[in-house]
């Protein structure tokens, strides 16, 4: 399946975090603590208001409810607005 996002969307592809510690203890994913991260894998085209400062390949931070959850061929994608990226990750 392929999307494409609109207008000030992008698309992320959310990373994976170990859900156990060093010494096998499982930690459910409401208890961890973790960095909101991905790596963009599809940018909409923007808006005259919002040009996209993000494009193909960048590792970002966005807020951490933001956006709409789908699953694309069984991995976690996130679709967020522009404004939901507080920063580029190098």
């Amino acid at each position: 399946m392929k999307v494409k996002p609109l207008a000030d969307r992008v698309m992320v592809k959310l990373e994976k975090n170990e859900a156990k510690t060093a010494g096998g203890i499982i930690i459910p994913d409401t208890a961890q603590e973790k960095t909101q991260t991905g790596t963009v894998v599809a940018v909409g085209p923007g808006t005259e208001k919002v040009p996209m400062t993000v494009k193909s390949g960048d590792k970002v931070m966005h807020d951490k409810y933001a956006g709409t959850q789908i699953k694309i061929d069984g991995e976690e994608h996130l679709i967020l607005k522009m404004a939901d990226i507080i920063a580029i990750v190098e």
